[in-house]
């Protein structure tokens, strides 16, 4: 759940997206925008009141869209300290309308920061350490941690980290790949002989005892790894790829 703010004419535009967090994909459930005027110093009467509408407005649509029976864990994020703010809002208004549900799974909430409230910032909350330890159990925080990997790998130590087919292939063939990161738009594709491509490669890294971790195209994680061709490998070892090596690759295909 995110919160961000937007400076337009006397006031500020607050937005929220509440977004559900799967093992395979990235759910938006709900947009709420509301247009809040700017605390004067003379009097924050009209701010204080547009901002506990807001409030109160998000506080309805958790308790009404949320399913706390499956949820393990929900996030607060947003620039600045509205987070906090809400938060505070949240629980001392749900002791006094008695809202058991919220009550009851306090624990599941914590607060992080995000730069922006647009959805691509979610892998940024999804990094923070913090959030790292509390979902380490679950399939979503493995995506974002070996996508991490691979990203500090290609800017510090780029001979441990390729991507696109021909490169992932030739890492494969020199048993290099440590953890291979494949998009199930590749895994599962239409077409035949990219599915069979592609499931041998799976079935060579795991053989070879590499990870492999499959990313759902519907999932933040996923839609990133789509702008390195939808496959990627961290590698054991130090590994130099010339374009003969890829060439040979275009021959054998």
């Amino acid at each position: 759940i995110r919160d961000f703010c937007l400076s337009r004419g006397l006031g500020d535009v607050y937005k929220r997206q509440i977004l559900v967090i799967t093992r395979e994909m990235t759910v938006t459930i709900g947009h709420i925008n509301f247009s809040i005027p700017r605390k004067r110093k003379a009097s924050g009467t009209s701010h204080d009141k547009a901002l506990e509408k807001f409030f109160e407005t998000v506080y309805d649509k958790i308790v009404s869209s949320l399913d706390f029976s499956i949820l393990k864990c929900v996030i607060l994020a947003s620039p600045g300290f509205i987070k906090d703010q809400f938060y505070e809002y949240m629980f001392s208004t749900a002791v006094k309308k008695e809202t058991k549900i919220l009550i009851d799974n306090k624990a599941k909430f914590m607060l992080a920061h995000s730069n922006t409230g647009h959805k691509h910032s979610l892998k940024e909350v999804l990094m923070d350490k913090n959030v790292a330890m509390r979902l380490e159990d679950t399939k979503a925080s493995s995506e974002v941690l070996a996508l991490h990997e691979f990203l500090k790998a290609l800017k510090s130590d780029p001979d441990r980290a390729v991507y696109g087919p021909k490169h992932v292939q030739v890492a494969n063939e020199n048993l290099a790949i440590k953890k291979l990161l494949i998009s199930d738009n590749l895994f599962r594709s239409a077409d035949l002989q990219t599915r069979k491509k592609y499931v041998s490669m799976v079935e060579q890294t795991k053989d070879n005892g590499g990870q492999v971790l499959i990313f759902s195209s519907a999932h933040v994680t996923g839609e990133q790894l789509s702008q390195y061709s939808g496959v990627a490998a961290t590698l054991r070892f130090p590994l130099t790829i010339s374009d003969s090596d890829t060439e040979e690759e275009d021959e054998q295909e």
